[in-house]
């Protein structure tokens, strides 16, 4: 096993106003993970008020990167923050307006609000790396594609479908292809040199392979748990197979938009930064305030029964409760955003504290009880780090 890696400087903690024995907590938690092999490698950062505070890598060399799944989200919806702000969309842009046939099978009414808040109707609906490629085939999908229920009238999880649809308006809206127009316009000024969407097969030496572990729980544990948490969690699905696709060289080449960047746990942590600290003014006060501190969508989310809390393209904690349903762990503030990933990939910002979190794995777990309550301790734990 590759020797692990601790990367956070007294100095730089100390400036940051970071508990260095609360550090040390979570440090011995996340390295627990790998120690008794429940995941083979791991990698997390802390952030605060602009700076890198704290990073350690578990079973793999501390220039690993790693595949995000769907904290890929949070990157994809900065990019289109950035064509709301150059006027090319608005959130009320319906797609059938920009992309052709996409009007087809009743989709007409579906807005860039709709894709980004999970509420446009298509949750289910399918699209292959390879079809994405093909022009052709690509609008015969988006076509076919059938709305499940009146888009903005109630809220599911779109796994992959309303991205593919949002990076079909980023390249219809802009004339560039959608990872051009993510590294130019969002990686770049931020400076994120290690976070790629779209990574060229040549520069994937550094990406950890994507391995399932875990043994998925029982309906009786399921029924158990719930049951214990006082929510139906039943629908909660265990990690789909298919996303071991992203070992794929040329899937990875693609950028799946919203599950396909790979990144080190540093550059996530600091594009949260970003996100609280607008360096630049890369977006909009008020476009900035609908993607981090306005909740658009409060609908039930079936997953988790509990609101969905869902911003323009990410979540956000709540008061409610439930922050820890949603990822943040029991000791975020209310205002704390972000997007969790399959498989157990945390990323969130807390503009209470100043604080950002990524925490990276490569073991897709396939028991979501054990992923739930890994993040749960690890997201809480992160929140206790910052010094009273």
């Amino acid at each position: 096993m590759p020797e692990q890696s601790y990367g956070y400087p007294t100095a730089g903690a100390a400036v940051a106003g970071i508990d260095s024995a609360a550090l040390d907590r979570l440090v011995g938690r996340a390295r627990m993970e790998v120690d008794s092999r429940h995941l083979p490698a791991a990698q997390f950062a802390l952030a605060r008020n602009g700076q890198l505070v704290a990073t350690a890598t578990f079973g793999a060399q501390e220039s690993t990167r790693f595949v995000m799944y769907s904290c890929t989200k949070a990157v994809t919806a900065g990019a289109v923050w950035r064509v709301l702000d150059d006027g090319l969309l608005t959130r009320a842009t319906r797609a059938a307006d920009v992309i052709d046939g996409f009007s087809e099978s009743g989709k007409q009414a579906i807005t860039v609000e709709h894709l980004l808040t999970h509420t446009a109707g298509i949750p289910n609906a399918e699209i292959s790396e390879s079809e994405w490629i093909d022009p052709r085939m690509r609008a015969l999908c988006f076509a076919s594609w059938n709305p499940e229920w009146e888009p903005g009238t109630r809220f599911e999880y779109h796994g992959t479908s309303a991205h593919w649809v949002l990076a079909a308006m980023i390249e219809a809206a802009t004339g560039r292809d959608f990872r051009e127009f993510v590294r130019s316009e969002v990686i770049r000024p931020l400076g994120l040199s290690g976070l790629q969407l779209g990574t060229p097969i040549e520069d994937q030496a550094d990406v950890a392979g994507v391995v399932s572990v875990g043994i998925a729980p029982s309906s009786s544990r399921m029924k158990s748990a719930s049951e214990g948490l006082g929510l139906d969690i039943s629908a909660i699905g265990t990690s789909d197979e298919s996303l071991l696709s992203q070992n794929d060289p040329l899937v990875r080449s693609i950028g799946q938009p919203a599950g396909g960047a790979i990144s080190h746990a540093a550059d996530m942590a600091m594009y949260y930064q970003a996100m609280i600290e607008n360096p630049g003014g890369l977006w909009s006060d008020e476009v900035l305030s609908a993607g981090t501190q306005e909740i658009l969508c409060e609908f039930p989310d079936p997953m988790t029964g509990v609101p969905s809390n869902r911003t323009l393209g990410l979540l956000m904690a709540g008061d409610d409760g439930d922050a820890m349903m949603r990822g943040f762990g029991r000791k975020s503030s209310a205002r704390a955003f972000g997007h969790m990933g399959a498989g157990g990939q945390v990323a969130w910002a807390d503009p209470e504290s100043g604080l950002s979190f990524c925490y990276l794995t490569n073991g897709l777990d396939r028991d979501p009880l054990t992923m739930g309550l890994r993040g749960d301790e690890l997201s809480t734990l992160a929140s206790m780090v910052v010094t009273p």
